[in-house]
């Protein structure tokens, strides 16, 4: 936020907090003629309503994406919603900006997260894509996965999308972050995606790495969104 000159603030709270007392936070960020963007931390402590606390997010202010009336949009022909999740959004842009030219693609998303799968899926239809969602109850998603033009793989599973899941020439964004068991590192354990990288790479025409390529998206999608809410 420093480098791009946002001034950035925030209010933690304990794990132990109550819903009132986040939904008091959200309406004084809502009211302060200061702030331009909220972000609400996901997920919420399990005693928190999630749907009640992002729809007290003004639309006005709701850089994450999240709100009901944006998502809403989001799904509806013809309708844009005021602001779009980030990472998603960064999976758009990510291929638009590498050339990738989407209307009339077969796209598959592996994974129907409310934050990743389902908004990249409407964004995909929204860009004229045939869009498949593959998930925990889908029948043979390699025979799926096969068939893709495009795959964003977001199921949080390490190595899930493997080589032969992949057909020459497709193009993959992995927003996967898993951590794995590594001796070689001192952490004991190394970051990787859900796709299989160095098997995936020679095969897909183009890949993101991990870490490395849509985290950083996030980061600058966030931005973006706050700069729009400024301007507005």
């Amino acid at each position: 936020c420093d480098e791009a000159g946002i001034v950035s603030f925030h209010k933690e709270m304990p794990e132990d907090a109550s819903e009132e007392d986040v939904l008091q936070v959200v309406r004084d960020f809502n009211a302060d003629p200061d702030c331009h963007g909220i972000l609400v931390q996901l997920p919420l402590p399990k005693h928190m309503n999630e749907e009640k606390i992002l729809a007290e997010i003004s639309l006005q202010k709701d850089v994450d994406g999240f709100h009901p009336l944006n998502i809403g949009k989001l799904s509806m022909k013809g309708h844009e919603p005021l602001f779009m999740p980030c990472t998603p959004k960064g999976c758009i842009v990510l291929l638009e900006r590498s050339g990738v030219d989407l209307k009339g693609k077969n796209a598959v998303v592996v994974g129907r997260s409310n934050i990743v799968g389902m908004p990249a899926a409407l964004m995909l239809m929204k860009k004229d894509c045939t869009v498949t969602v593959v998930h925990s109850r889908t029948k043979d998603p390699a025979d799926i996965c096969r068939r893709a033009d495009v795959i964003i793989a977001a199921a949080g599973s390490a190595h899930m999308v493997k080589k032969n899941w992949i057909k020459k020439g497709a193009v993959i964004i992995d927003v996967g972050t898993n951590s794995v068991p590594d001796a070689t590192k001192k952490s004991g354990f190394r970051l990787t995606g859900d796709v299989d990288f160095h098997e995936a790479i020679k095969k897909a025409d183009k890949i993101t790495p991990v870490p490395g390529g849509v985290g950083p998206m996030t980061i600058a999608m966030l931005l973006s969104n706050t700069l729009d809410s400024g301007k507005r």
